[in-house]
């Protein structure tokens, strides 16, 4: 089997615990504003590659990710589902620490299964919730949430541990009782073990002017530190109530 990777990343440091070799999955069905990664759209882009090929890279570094792993991002990486399963599974194999990073918008509730089977072999989901607003989600990436929320709460209740990603943008992301509402439904994830909040960045913005496509936020400004600080602040007042009711 081979899958369609845009690239990999020797030493990932942001991507999961540890050292981390980092393969880029080709295609996504969401079209986030904030986007950095326009060119892995496309599923039709990027180059095959097998799992051997894969764990063969892994293996010339593997002395540094002794406390690292493999990271699956993308693009989306469960638009490969497949080859995501056989190349985790390959690597649970040798005893390699499995992370995926994902949008959770491919899953299926009507048929789960394949994400079960998935998560057997996945040791951390790393998963990005946009915007709990509904229709603020659909406006932001173009799909509802309702499935990204049924993923989660599905890995939840399979027993895999989950770490939760937001990132706070400027006028889009950054409604502090959205955050506690957040909070109130992390909150219920009984296998949550994370949360990052991220500012906005527009270090993407090249990739579109190089691409020829408008660059969505136009001038939005990134977001600082301070502000992310505090819609943790806000998602964990939200986690705090659920908690406690």
């Amino acid at each position: 089997m081979q899958g369609r990777i845009h690239s990999t990343e020797s030493f990932g440091t942001v991507d999961g615990p540890g050292v981390r070799f980092v393969i880029f999955f080709q295609g996504c069905p969401m079209r986030c504003r904030y986007c950095h990664n326009p060119d892995t759209w496309d599923m039709n882009a990027g180059h095959a590659e097998s799992t051997e090929s894969l764990l063969a890279q892994y293996r010339r570094n593997a002395v540094f990710y002794r406390n690292g792993g493999i990271t699956c991002t993308g693009g989306e990486p469960m638009l490969q589902m497949p080859f995501l399963t056989e190349l985790f599974t390959a690597a649970k194999q040798e005893g390699i620490h499995t992370c995926l990073d994902t949008s959770g918008i491919c899953f299926d509730p009507e048929q789960p299964e394949p994400v079960r089977t998935l998560l057997t072999v996945t040791d951390l989901v790393m998963l990005d919730i946009k915007q709990i607003n509904d229709e603020k989600h659909r406006a932001l990436t173009g799909h509802s949430n309702a499935r990204i929320l049924q993923f989660a709460e599905f890995v939840s209740a399979c027993g895999a541990p989950l770490w939760v990603r937001h990132v706070v943008v400027p006028g889009l992301t950054d409604d502090p009782a959205e955050h506690e509402q957040l909070g109130e439904f992390i909150g219920g994830l009984r296998t949550l073990k994370g949360l990052d909040v991220l500012p906005y960045h527009t270090m993407g913005r090249r990739k579109y002017e190089e691409m020829g496509i408008p660059y969505p936020l136009g001038d939005t400004p990134p977001a600082d530190s301070a502000a992310a600080g505090q819609a943790k602040a806000n998602i964990m007042r939200g986690i705090k109530k659920r908690l406690r009711a």
